[in-house]
């Protein structure tokens, strides 16, 4: 049995104001379907966040039409949930109806989780669907009131599926398990209480994981992110961007491996001045000019107009920021001590908040100016 197993498309989304619509085109249907026709799976999995909103817009769902009906076409067998960024309702209307043609999605959680089973040569592989729960959606569906985590919710979830351990079996699901890494784009709970602990997914040969944007195996190879097709941060910018084909022959017998995919543009940092940045020499014979770029100025001074003079020569400037003395000492103001209020003057504590916020001490002539400026105040309000 193959299978590829893809997560994550965020259809629709925006990156600091950049529609990816057009990147993700590129990549579901002159990257990932080539793929698909040399690899021939028996089946697709896409493991949550199939939009990026839970109301998508309507150019996000004529995309995922369009890519279903391709894969439709080939006779393929497709498993879709839903994540946290979709919307469960939403994504899984009519699906009753194209079951029929191959196209499975799974529906709102109610205790009870959908099942497929498909054959080869070396019997059943069973293809349980999870979409994105939480605790509340296990304890409303059990109709209990007791405080559980969400790795409580996981594992009640799954013993309501009276998993046949003598068979092979998948999982598909979309949560956070324990010991991945995130990256900046996701979303992230406070303090890891999203966590599952992998020790729910025991009873499974594969559990297709969607949810985390870097591709990674947890623990195991049996237990793997795909990651998102594109990069949606620039804290991605390393990654290796893949769609993870998934091989099964006698039960225990298990083979990953990755197919890299390679986006319509590139996501770069550049770094250096302004005059560095621009000379011809730096960007000739490259793809910054096309490439989604985080740019990172170490100018001491700001530079005039800057966005839109580098956007001349850098196309797609999704950040610019400076490194300078200034940017590198500035801090986050802490909370004046009772002692420093009571025992400082006025000019003393906005020479500390100048301080801390710029890096460097004030002038002699801003010192004065803002001894003037202070008297005047307390004069006027005395």
């Amino acid at each position: 049995m193959k299978l590829i197993h893809l997560s994550d498309l965020h259809i629709g989304k925006k990156v600091n104001g950049f529609s990816m619509l057009e990147d993700q085109q590129d990549i579901l249907f002159k990257k990932i379907l080539p793929i698909i026709d040399e690899e021939k799976p028996d089946g697709i999995i896409i493991a949550g966040d199939v939009y990026d909103k839970s109301i998508p817009p309507s150019e996000a769902v004529g995309l995922l039409d369009e890519f279903l009906v391709k894969l439709a076409e080939r006779n393929l067998q497709v498993f879709i949930i839903s994540g946290n960024h979709d919307s469960a309702e939403r994504l899984a209307f009519g699906n009753r109806l194209i079951d029929k043609i191959g196209i499975h999605i799974s529906p709102v959680y109610q205790k009870d989780t959908a099942k497929f089973t498909m054959k080869d040569n070396f019997g059943a592989v069973n293809i349980y669907m999870l979409p994105f729960i939480k605790p509340v959606h296990v304890r409303t569906a059990f109709e209990s009131d007791e405080n559980i985590s969400y790795t409580d919710a996981v594992r009640m979830a799954v013993s309501q599926m009276n998993v046949n351990v003598s068979e092979r079996n998948i999982l598909v699901t979309h949560q956070f398990v324990t010991g991945a890494e995130r990256s900046d784009s996701e979303d992230i709970s406070i303090g890891g209480s999203d966590n599952v602990d992998a020790s729910v997914f025991d009873d499974f040969d594969y559990v297709a994981l969607g949810h985390l944007h870097r591709p990674q195996n947890v623990g195991t190879n049996r237990i793997r992110y795909s990651g998102t097709p594109l990069k949606y941060s620039f804290s991605e910018e390393k990654d290796r961007k893949s769609v993870t084909v998934v091989e099964m022959r006698e039960k225990g017998i298990l083979a990953v491996r990755e197919i890299p995919l390679l986006p319509l543009h590139e996501m770069v940092t550049l770094r250096g001045t302004f005059s560095e940045l621009t000379e011809k020499k730096f960007y000739e014979n490259t793809s910054y000019r096309e490439d989604y770029t985080h740019i990172i100025l170490t100018d001491e001074n700001d530079i005039e107009n800057a966005l839109n003079r580098l956007r001349e020569i850098y196309r797609n400037i999704m950040k610019l920021e400076y490194d300078n003395t200034r940017t590198r000492h500035y801090s986050q103001i802490g909370d004046l001590s009772q002692s420093d209020v009571e025992n400082k003057s006025p000019l003393d504590l906005f020479a500390k908040l100048y301080e801390e916020q710029n890096g460097m001490c004030m002038t002699a002539e801003q010192t004065e100016f803002m001894q003037e400026l202070i008297k005047e105040i307390w004069e006027g309000n005395s």
